[in-house]
């Protein structure tokens, strides 16, 4: 943190007030940023991709969305040989309860989706105490389509294709991101966004609230910014 300034109330409100009409004008940037994401193209999902449900059932991407036309994914790392999801996915996750209803109210389906197997994603869902659904693509492509998978196999020195770049460089075999699909009329169904590494900073409700504090969120410039994340039950 800084050297702490200091102030009457009066000159702290002045600051204030120039404050919030940069803040304001974030929103309104963020407004038309957000009309742009909405104008974005459709892409047709060709393969049938099957999951593993939580009742023991499968599902197709299609039958994800139950009722609803439009489902957000959220890429949960969490890798077939691990023991446990990923201390960042879960530091996202701990912001999904509860959310599903103001989802599906606005004709909005939410599911996680991970490569390891269901059993696995079922015990750490308990220990968490999480109640979203959560599937396992552990028999289809749908994580390396996206992405979000490089195989057991992959090292830090591998090069993958990753937040749309090629030949870049990520240290894990699994990695975490939000794509979004959207069903038509006739049942067929579309990807119409994805967005990874910092973009998914908007949807992590303790960040937003770290970022008004003083210190913020106080993580090195250098290596790892969260090795300070624990699990909930962790800290």
């Amino acid at each position: 943190m800084t050297a702490i300034k200091t102030a009457t109330r009066d000159t702290w409100l002045k600051a204030r007030l120039d404050l919030l009409e940069q803040e304001k004008k974030h929103t309104r940037q963020k407004d038309v940023l957000s009309a742009a994401r909405r104008a974005l193209p459709w892409v047709k999902i060709e393969k049938d991709y099957v999951f593993q449900c939580e009742d023991g059932t499968t599902r197709s991407l299609a039958e994800l969305f139950g009722e609803r036309t439009q489902l957000i994914v959220y890429h949960f790392m969490f890798g077939p040989e691990w023991d446990a999801g990923c201390v960042s996915c879960s530091f996202w996750a701990d912001s999904f309860n509860g959310l599903q209803p103001h989802l599906n109210d606005r004709d909005i389906a939410f599911a996680a989706v991970s490569r390891a197997p269901m059993s696995k994603l079922l015990s750490f869902k308990k220990r968490m105490g999480w109640s979203f659904d959560w599937v396992s693509s552990f028999e289809n492509d749908f994580n390396a389509d996206f992405d979000v998978s490089f195989g057991s196999l992959h090292k830090p020195e591998d090069p993958v294709t990753y937040n749309f770049k090629e030949d870049t460089f990520y240290p894990m075999d699994e990695a975490h991101g939000t794509s979004v699909f959207a069903r038509d009329a006739d049942g067929t169904v579309y990807h119409t966004y994805s967005t990874y590494g910092r973009g998914l900073d908007a949807t992590n409700a303790a960040y937003s609230y770290i970022d008004m504090v003083p210190k913020g969120r106080g993580e090195p410039a250098e290596g790892n910014p969260m090795a300070w994340v624990r699990h909930h039950d962790s800290y």
